[in-house]
This record gives structure tokens, sequence and C-alpha cells, in this order.
């Protein structure tokens, strides 16, 4: 089973855009080293917790400091932006670095509502037409030079960028029932974000009944992204988990806030107890958390997992996931 890496590239209290940077980059030349097949960017857009407002400006300089893993975005939010835009963008990408980027696509805002307005070009309207499928089937008539005969764009095919390993690998992402179908039908490779949406295996399911042989995809393949820290024990991984707690505690509240450090976080549970978390936990030993993605592996069905945390320090983040690949070299 592959295992690959989401990262929202998080701010710590105290912190800087340009230390979320450096720590990404690093990370991903550990992930490569430590035989991680994928390395995808995340979307936010107004935190103050996380550096990743534009996963194609991050993509470029990760794929360069890189020379095996996948690099990608995980994802773009495709309702904000034009895909013939995003298709010369990633084909850009893709020369960059031919053969290993991926276009991972999704329609949530990544933000609130006032900043997904504020991405707005056209503010004649708050609410925006519900195309994404539309806009999905365009992004990639352009990229696979298939936009139909009669279509007003059918002349800006040839304005794409060509050349050998130009054009990235597109996946659908979602927590929703839409997605899942959605993917099934366009024949994409399907990530669902079990981070966001524990209840969502029954869009595994959904998947595989929607899905459509493409040229793309021949057979369905799925990849869960899952949140997952692990450490020398139990206790410090559930520790190290608690800044996400309080961060994730004051969004449910509308109140967004830098990664808080670990002591802070401590006392701040400690005032303020919080009930059971509905999001799945991967939490232990490296060979703990090791069998626990196996088993979120086999509830899904999945050939792929990527694991996602959120630490306010980056020592113990690049050893959670050096811990995970070892208990998986180890005992694969």
């Amino acid at each position: 089973m592959r295992l690959s890496v989401l990262d929202q590239s998080p701010i710590p209290t105290g912190g800087t855009a340009a230390d979320a940077v450096r720590n990404t980059i690093d990370l991903a030349r550990n992930a490569e080293r430590l035989g991680y097949h994928r390395y995808w960017l995340a979307e936010h857009h107004a935190s103050p917790a996380l550096a990743g407002v534009s996963p194609e400006a991050l993509i470029g300089p990760v794929a360069l400091a890189t020379e095996t893993i996948r690099v990608g975005s995980g994802g773009i939010m495709l309702p904000h932006y034009s895909p013939f835009k995003v298709a010369e963008t990633f084909r850009l990408l893709g020369a960059m670095a031919p053969g290993r980027i991926d276009l991972g696509l999704g329609r949530a805002p990544g933000s609130d509502q006032r900043t997904a307005y504020a991405l707005q070009r056209d503010r004649s309207k708050r609410i925006q037409p519900a195309d994404f499928p539309e806009q999905v089937s365009e992004l990639l008539g352009y990229l696979e030079g298939a936009i139909p005969d009669d279509h007003l764009f059918k002349p800006l095919e040839a304005t794409m960028l060509r050349g050998a390993g130009g054009s990235p690998d597109v996946w659908m992402l979602g927590s929703s029932p839409d997605s899942a179908v959605w993917a099934g039908q366009m024949g994409l490779p399907y990530c669902i974000a079990d981070f966001i949406n524990a209840d969502a295996m029954p869009l595994a399911d959904l998947y595989r009944q929607h899905f459509t042989p493409s040229s793309r995809c021949p057979e369905p393949y799925l990849m869960v992204a899952v949140w997952a820290i692990a450490a020398s024990d139990r206790a410090e991984a559930e520790w190290l988990a608690g800044p996400a707690r309080m961060m994730f505690a004051h969004l449910v509240r509308g109140s967004l806030i830098p990664v808080p450090g670990f002591a802070e976080a401590e006392a701040w549970i400690a005032d303020n107890p919080q009930p059971p978390a509905r999001r799945r936990t991967l939490l232990g030993t490296g060979a703990e958390v090791a069998e626990e993605i196996k088993a979120v592996a086999d509830l899904y069905g999945a050939q792929e997992m990527m694991l996602v945390n959120i630490l306010p320090e980056h020592a113990p983040r690049a050893r959670s996931y050096a811990l995970v690949a070892a208990a998986f070299s180890t005992n694969p």
C-alpha cells in the first residue's frame, strides 16, 4: 500500500509564513527520502494558522527541491478559478517536473463565506453557479485536447503548453456523495477526506458503483486522507495532538488562531474540557499508527493512504512521518 503526505503548511504562534514554507520544503525532502509516494499542498485562505493559500505557488519549489516524489494540489478549489488558467498553470508545472505533477480538484471554498466572496472576480452576485462538473469537464478538455469542435474555446487548445510530461494527473477530492459520483462518472482517481468526514465510508462504494473506465484511470483508484500523529508512545502522541484540538475548538466557535504551542494547548484543554472528537485521529507509536492506517484502508478498500497533521514544531512533525514510514518498512 502506498503512503503519501498532505501538507497544510502550519504557522505556529510567533512564527511566519516564511518559516512554514521552509518547513514544507524540508518535510517534502524527508518524505521523499522515507519513501512516501506523493506530497500534496493544501489550499486555505485568510487563515493565521495555515500558509498554504496557493498550492500552485508551492508545487514548483517543492518539485524542484525533490527528484522522485509526486507533487500536487490537495487541492485546487476550482470554483474560484478559470479552468483555462488552471490548465495552463499545471501544464507549466508539469514541464518543470515531467511525470510528477498531480492536480487534485475540490469545490469547497477553503475558507469562510466572506473570504470566498472576496476571492470572486465577479461580485455582482454572492451565489456562484453550481457548475463544478462542467468546470472539471472543460479543464479536462484543455489538458487532453478534447474540447468539442463547436465550443467557443476550441481554438485555445493549441495554446496549451506541449511537451513530454506536461500534463498532470487529475484527481477528484471530496467528503460528500456528489464528489464520489462525479469522480466515478468522469473516470478519475478519488481522494476521500476522512480527516474532515469520518463517516465517509459509503462514499467509497458510491465511487466504485458509478465508476466509468477512462484513459486516465481504467479502474477505480481510491486514496483516503487521515489525521495521524506518531510518537514514542500514545501519551506523547495525544500531547502532540493538543494544539490541533485547541485550533479546531476555536474554529467551531468562529475564531481563527495560529497553531498554539504544546504547553499553551495543554493548559487550554485542561480549562476547557472538550466532548469526544468526531474526527478520526490515529495516535500512538509508529507501529500502532501503521496498524490503524491499515485498518482504515481496509474499511474503505483504499489502495493508498495520505497522512495529514498540524503541529507547531517541525521536528516532531517530521519524526511522526519517519516513525510511520519505518513501521511500514518493517511490517509492510
